[in-house]
């Protein structure tokens, strides 16, 4: 019923950018805070920014801060994960997620999950 499906992975190049897209569907959309997550080979789960159900207040990790900028569309059920600079260590999976709850950077609060669009950032 409830699905959330991410769009704009591939391979890009150290030092370039890029944009990704999740789009929600069978939830109250703008009742969730929407967040990124992403996982590389071997490694855990990592939170990587989320944005409030009002648009507001995005908040970022460290290792991205200031190169990702996230944005949403409650009119269109969607969110936008912009991330600029990237880096080899920035390759993993890229998950979008929908959360109900404050704390953002727990992947546990989040109820939905999309399946994930790999991102591979060439040296």
């Amino acid at each position: 019923q409830v699905r959330l499906v991410e769009s704009g992975g591939g391979l890009v190049q150290a030092g370039g950018s890029l944009r990704l897209s999740c789009a929600a569907s069978g939830l109250t959309f703008s009742s969730y805070t929407m967040g990124w997550f992403r996982q590389a080979p071997g490694k855990e789960r990592e939170f990587v920014g989320a944005i409030s159900w009002s648009g507001n207040t995005p908040f970022y990790a460290d290792s991205v801060r200031g190169r990702l900028t996230i944005s949403r569309d409650n009119a269109k059920n969607t969110v936008d994960f912009q991330m600029n600079s990237l880096k080899p260590e920035d390759t993993a999976i890229y998950y979008c997620a929908a959360s109900q709850f404050s704390a953002v950077t727990l992947s546990a609060n989040y109820a939905f999950w999309g399946q994930g669009t790999q991102v591979t950032v060439s040296s």
